[in-house]
C-alpha cells in the first residue's frame, strides 16, 4: 500500500523495545512518527505536532492510556488505537467508553496495525483520500457515493455507512455489535437482527448470491473480503 505524504502518528509506550519497533515499521511506510514514554510526554508533543493517529499503550506510570485517552478525545480531532498486554473485556469496555477508536491486545502483527491504521484513516480522515478505491469498490465520501466494479449503487444513507464500514475493515471479522455501535450509535435500542436486514439488501444490491463477498462467520459476524 502506498501511504499519503504527511501523515502523523504518535506512539505512547514505556516499553523501548515496542516503540523502536513501531517507530522503525512505521517510517519505512512512509508515516512521520513522534514518540513519547508517558502520557505527559504525549500531551505536550500533541500541542505541535497533531497527530492523526495515536498508538497508545494502556499500562504505563503516572497518566495511564485510559486518562491520555479521555484527554485526547476532550482537545484534538485524533484517532486512538490502544494497545495492552491485558485481554480483559472490562479493559477494551472501558477504553472504547473513554473515545478510542480500536483495540490491540499485545502481542500483535505489525500487518494488523497497519490494518487497522488504514481503517482508522479512511474513517476519520476521509477528505484526504477523496475517492478511495478498495478492490472493486470505490468509496466517494464527498458524495456518499459507492461504486461497484464501476457501477454507482443505489443505497439507503444506512446502508451506504454499513458498507463503507464494512469495506474499509475488509479482512477483519467485524461482530454484530460493533457494527451496531459503529453504524447505528451507542445509543441503538432496536433489536441486533437489524443487522441482518441490511446484510441482506447489501448482498441483493452486490448480487452477492453465494455470499462470497460478504461472508457471515457464525457465532463471529461478518467478513467483507476483496481481491
Amino acid at each position: 500500500m502506498q501511504w499519503l505524504k504527511g501523515i502523523k502518528i504518535l506512539i505512547v509506550d514505556d516499553e523501548p523495545n515496542i516503540v523502536q519497533f513501531l517507530e522503525l515499521g512505521l517510517q519505512n511506510e512512509g508515516f512521520d512518527v513522534q514518540t513519547a514514554a508517558d502520557g505527559m510526554a504525549a500531551m505536550n508533543i500533541l500541542q505541535q505536532f497533531h497527530p492523526h493517529i495515536v498508538i497508545l499503550d494502556v499500562m504505563m506510570p503516572g497518566m495511564d492510556g485510559f486518562e491520555v485517552c479521555r484527554m485526547l478525545k476532550r482537545s484534538d480531532n485524533v484517532a486512538v488505537i490502544m494497545l495492552t498486554a491485558r485481554d480483559e473485556v472490562d479493559d477494551r469496555v472501558k477504553g472504547l467508553n473513554l473515545g478510542a477508536d480500536d483495540y490491540m491486545v499485545k502481542p500483535f502483527s505489525f500487518e494488523e496495525l497497519l490494518a487497522r491504521i488504514n481503517a482508522r484513516l479512511r474513517n476519520q480522515f476521509p477528505h484526504l483520500f477523496g475517492e478511495v478505491v478498495i478492490g472493486p469498490f470505490g468509496i466517494d465520501d464527498r458524495r456518499k457515493e459507492i461504486k461497484y466494479n464501476d457501477r454507482v449503487l443505489e443505497l439507503s444513507p444506512t446502508e451506504f455507512e454499513l458498507l463503507k464500514f464494512m469495506v474499509l475493515n475488509h479482512g477483519l471479522v467485524l461482530s454484530k455489535d460493533l457494527i451496531l455501535d459503529r453504524v447505528w450509535g451507542y445509543d441503538f435500542c432496536g433489536e441486533k437482527n437489524i443487522v441482518e436486514v441490511y446484510i441482506r439488501s447489501l448482498r441483493d444490491k452486490l448480487n452477492d448470491k453465494e455470499h462470497t463477498l460478504i461472508r457471515t462467520l457464525r457465532g463471529a459476524g461478518y467478513r467483507v473480503d476483496v481481491s
